[in-house]
């Protein structure tokens, strides 16, 4: 699980990208604005990932993985 709330772009699209160098396929995140979920999910599917997210309260958790 990787929790980026608390901060701002690009620190989480950051944290995915070192996350991404893993041999994993699949992550779960948590970011707790707007501008985050939208850089985060560009990336991921720049970067040939599917996004599920979903709101809880005022943050965003995020699915990201390989078809």
């Amino acid at each position: 699980m990787l929790d980026a709330r608390g901060y701002s772009c690009p620190e989480p699209v950051i944290m995915l990208k070192k996350a991404m160098e893993s041999p994993e396929t699949e992550y779960e995140m948590m970011v707790d604005n707007r501008a985050s979920l939208e850089n985060v999910t560009r990336f991921a599917k720049h970067n040939g990932y599917e996004v599920e997210a979903k709101q809880k309260g005022d943050d965003y958790a995020l699915r990201i993985f390989r078809k």
